[in-house]
């Protein structure tokens, strides 16, 4: 998907309004019915010239199966609550998974009758229709089908507090942060759900957590938001269609440096839920292994468009913070080679000292120098940075040597030399790093 967002500036995103010459297309997806069903506002007439769509700032998904029996007083609801207690321009996007019962008649007829009733313009109603089952489907083709900069989705029975929605979009809207989800386990949030969910939930959210090394509260609530230039680099890593959709969704963005949003959330457990718990744990428990092995072999590593990362520092700022981790840096290594050498002699100590302050000086530089974020390339950054590092400790072990076999014993001189060469290979280092190492990652855009 082409995102909408990349081309709005920040006041015709508080309008609401496309830029010159956008315009609503026709997209036509294996699996999806994409005719416009009665209200939608598409317009039948190929012939006729294009007019500017005025862009809603969230699209708001609705994945549904089979949900006849609520659809409607959700919808009025939830189109009630948009059109008198939210501020920003809005439409709702109904996506239907394949029903088998009157859930799309119903869908199309709300769309029908709601169309224009918001307060403005964008209050309209969306519907999609799939052939085929699942949840991360629907949200799949929902959200890469949105004209909207912020995309999001809520299940059907409204569990979660609709208060909670604009505290979700906002950091999305603001460009603060890429993805965002409401939990119902961060401080804060009151749930009313019974003892086996609860417990399950919980369960379930700690293994995410430890076996996949994230930090999000809660994978499973049914609601989150994600900006749509985001959306459209994560979903091609997405290989699930079903229930373990979300986690994996979550746990990618988190592995490739993106700013996840929490939104403690009231949260009332829906009693007619026809979510079977015991399958659905089956099923997650083997997305995780799925996900563990992709992981593993960089399978998930999201594309860096270029017009998308933060400026990089200037040269000066740069050399100064890479100074200034070098003296920490010299600082410690110089006291743990006092400490340590008189226990394991010189050359060992040395090599000790090394040794970790190369692996924190890496870190810090990777971070505050060169400004950048999450795992995309730490593993060449690091390998890269301690090479380098190891002609210094070369030469240093080389002069410790010669001092051991000419009699000197001075742990003075000794540190002398050892700061001596550390200093005249910093410039250099500094250099190489900078051409080297991060010159393919620090251009201007998203921080990384």
């Amino acid at each position: 998907m082409e995102p909408v967002a990349a081309g709005i500036d920040a006041g015709a995103l508080d309008a609401g309004v496309a830029p010159s010459g956008v315009v609503h297309a026709a997209i036509r997806l294996p699996g999806v019915d994409d005719t416009p069903a009665a209200g939608t506002g598409a317009s039948a007439d190929a012939s006729s010239p294009p007019s500017p769509l005025r862009v809603p700032a969230i699209d708001i998904v609705i994945p549904v199966y089979n949900d006849a029996t609520g659809l409607d007083h959700s919808i009025r609801r939830l189109h009630r609550y948009l059109s008198t207690s939210f501020p920003l321009t809005w439409t709702i996007t109904i996506a239907d998974n394949a029903s088998t019962d009157a859930t799309l008649d119903i869908a199309r007829q709300l769309a029908d009758e709601l169309e224009g009733s918001g307060t403005t313009d964008e209050g309209a109603i969306r519907v999609l229709h799939l052939d085929r089952k699942g949840r991360g489907r629907a949200l799949r083709t929902a959200w890469s089908t949105s004209l909207s900069p912020v995309v999001c989705y809520m299940d059907v029975d409204l569990s979660t507090g609709l208060d909670a929605l604009l505290p979700l979009v906002a950091p999305l809207i603001s460009g603060h942060s890429d993805v965002a989800i409401g939990s119902r386990l961060a401080r804060g949030a009151q749930v009313v759900r019974g003892p086996r969910r609860e417990v399950i939930s919980r369960i379930y959210n700690r293994i995410v957590r430890a076996a996949l090394r994230t930090s999000f509260t809660d994978a499973q609530c049914g609601f989150k938001a994600v900006r749509a230039d985001v959306a459209s680099d994560l979903l091609p890593l997405v290989e699930d269609d079903a229930w373990f959709f979300d986690t994996e969704l979550l746990a990618i963005a988190e592995h490739n440096g993106l700013r996840i949003h929490e939104v403690p959330v009231d949260w009332v457990d829906d009693p007619d839920s026809r979510v079977e718990v015991a399958s659905t744990a089956r099923a997650d428990l083997s997305g995780i292994a799925r996900l563990l092995g992709r992981l593993s072999r960089g399978e998930t590593t999201m594309p860096v468009r270029p017009t998308e990362r933060v400026a990089p520092l200037s040269t000066v700022d740069q050399l100064i913070r890479f100074g200034s981790i070098g003296l920490v840096s010299t600082v410690v290594a110089a006291g743990l080679f006092l400490v340590m050498a008189p226990a394991i002699g010189t050359v060992a100590a040395n090599a000790v000292a090394f040794v970790i302050c190369a692996i924190a000086n890496a870190a810090a530089n990777r971070r505050y120098t060169f400004a950048l974020h999450g795992r995309a390339g730490r593993s060449r950054h690091f390998t890269a940075t301690l090479i380098l590092g190891v002609v210094p400790l070369l030469l240093t072990t080389l002069v410790l040597v010669a001092f051991d076999l000419a009699g000197m014993t001075s742990l003075g001189v000794a540190l002398l030399a050892v700061l001596v060469i550390n200093g005249a290979a910093t410039a250099l280092k500094f250099v190489l790093l900078r051409r080297w190492v991060y010159g393919a990652d620090v251009r201007p855009g998203r921080d990384r």
